[in-house]
């Protein structure tokens, strides 16, 4: 009995990972770009998320959503050979603030569920100070005495 569990266990295992078609690895560990601290003024908030098509199979991206307008993802337009990388670019606009967005991304791949993957994106946008010129002379005044 243990002997015909353990090969069942083994043939569903087989069959898993032997499952013919595209498949989608990215490189970026759990899917996430991690922007850290970004500055309004001097990051264009571009970030791209490669990936290999690790399977047999051409890998169609079929379609790449966002969660809100504030990102703005690009898909390939072409379907990614056997053993090719690609790469999905995303553009956020850099609102002051903490950045945590995800991205949905469709494909044909047969190694995720539903041939959807969750790309997430993570940060905080700082803003410039502003420096009030009335503050900078008061305080200016205030410390010759």
């Amino acid at each position: 009995m243990k002997k015909i569990i353990l090969g069942l266990a083994l043939a569903f295992n087989v069959a898993i990972f032997a499952q013919a078609g595209a498949k989608i690895v990215f490189k970026d560990a759990d899917n996430t770009i991690d922007y850290g601290k970004v500055s309004k003024d001097t990051d264009s908030g571009i970030r791209s998320f490669e990936f290999t098509n690790t399977g047999d199979a051409p890998l169609t991206i079929i379609n790449v959503q966002s969660t809100c307008g504030c990102t703005v993802p690009s898909k390939p337009t072409e379907p990614i050979a056997p053993g090719k990388t690609g790469k999905i670019d995303v553009k956020y606009n850099m609102n002051p603030g903490p950045i945590r967005k995800t991205i949905t991304v469709e494909t044909n791949a047969v190694n995720v569920e539903g041939g959807r993957v969750a790309l997430k994106i993570k940060g905080d946008v700082i803003a410039k100070p502003e420096v009030n010129i009335l503050e900078k002379k008061s305080t200016l005044m205030t410390t010759d005495k």
